[in-house]
């Protein structure tokens, strides 16, 4: 059991089960920076997109040797993925739990992902272009858009096309295209981009299990 545990809150509410502990109420990645120092492990409570939020942070910052432990309201993509519990039971986890190296899977922006990610056309009906997963082409031509999720166990992710239903699995793939909009476990980039890549990250994550 770990003593030094602080909550970050993406909601409004802290809880029941969390009184007690040290918590931050998060507007921006400021406030998630000013929780890395002094806690050994961090519990986020939150959407998929605040916990990559956070462990984009880490990454950043160099401290993937910080506990994190998720604790949404219900179930999500990455809580399936990751084989977390979700409401009460991921919350009685952040005190009692134990950190195991998962995944971690960014991309060249250094921005991270834990539930899904997707390439969406950027101005037109379809994405042009190709993409490969490792020495996989995983499409050439025109898609109506692309999947990518990570998996918790290695290579560590896969991806497939929209209406297909194989995926292929691997450590990296890429994307070059004459325009595409990725989305990042439901955020949008700000930008489009002709050129993306998500790749495992070669130190994973302290997912408190």
């Amino acid at each position: 059991m770990i003593s030094s545990v602080a909550v970050l809150l993406f909601g409004d509410q802290q809880p029941r089960s969390l009184e007690g502990l040290p918590s931050h109420r998060v507007a921006g990645p400021a406030d998630i920076d000013t929780a890395i120092g002094p806690h050994r492990r961090l519990a986020v409570v939150g959407a998929d997109a605040d916990l990559a939020a956070v462990l984009t942070r880490l990454l950043r910052a160099e401290r993937l040797d910080i506990e994190v432990a998720y604790a949404p309201r219900r179930r999500t993509a990455a809580t399936r993925i990751y084989r977390l519990p979700a409401g009460r039971r991921a919350s009685r986890r952040i005190r009692t739990g134990t950190a195991r190296r998962a995944p971690l899977i960014r991309d060249e922006t250094g921005s991270v992902i834990v539930g899904r990610a997707q390439w969406l056309p950027a101005d037109a009906q379809s994405l042009r272009g190709e993409a490969v997963v490792d020495d996989t082409v995983l499409f050439d031509g025109h898609v109506t858009g692309v999947r990518v999720e990570p998996t918790l166990s290695l290579p560590g992710l896969r991806a497939r096309v929209d209406g297909r239903r194989r995926w292929i699995a691997g450590r990296a793939v890429q994307l070059g295209s004459t325009g595409v909009a990725v989305v990042r476990d439901g955020v949008p980039a700000p930008r489009t981009a002709r050129r993306s890549t998500f790749y495992r990250n070669v130190e994973g994550w302290l997912a408190v299990r």
